[in-house]
């Protein structure tokens, strides 16, 4: 696992040789004995220079493989419903759901899997919102959620209300 600095604080990676098994604003565990292979080392690299772009405003979609492959396979299926949201988009949990066919309790398990992800930023967990738009639950904290959210917010066109009246 290594560290890399970005604007709302330090992020924790790790990679296995199939891509971006962790992104996160947990501190790192113990460093593994084990030498890093060179493919997972190529992934933190890439994740490192993109996260840079992401956050300079430059990089609407990451390129960097992600291995979910310890997550649930529920979960899972959760996560990568996320790839339909795209930059500067949000959803709700409870229509990310219905999307997905969960029913009864599926915002419920779109909050577990939300708070599960392991690979945050990347894998969008922030641009799930709560019901009418409000910022919940985010493992980074609401302030970074918000950040993230305004930050791909900046280059949206802008929504003008203009009112004629008669002259």
């Amino acid at each position: 696992m290594n560290t890399h600095e970005t604007p709302l604080g330090t992020l924790t990676l790790a990679a296995s040789e199939h891509g971006l098994t962790r992104c996160t604003f947990r501190a790192a565990g113990e460093a593994a004995t084990d030498p890093m292979p060179e493919a997972a080392r190529g992934w933190m690299d890439l994740a490192r220079r993109e996260l840079d772009e992401y956050f300079a405003g430059r990089l609407r979609e990451f390129t960097v493989p992600v291995d979910l492959g310890k997550v649930p396979e529920a979960r899972r299926r959760i996560l990568d419903g996320l790839s339909e949201v795209g930059y500067g988009e949000t959803v709700t949990y409870g229509r990310l759901a219905s999307a997905l066919g969960l029913v009864e309790d599926g915002p419920r398990q779109v909050g577990a899997a939300m708070a599960g992800n392991p690979v945050l930023i990347v894998v969008p967990c922030h641009r799930v919102v709560g019901a009418g738009g409000k910022l919940v639950g985010y493992a980074g904290g609401l302030d970074a959620k918000r950040r993230l959210l305004e930050l791909e917010a900046r280059d949206r066109e802008p929504t003008l209300e203009l009112a004629f009246g008669s002259a």
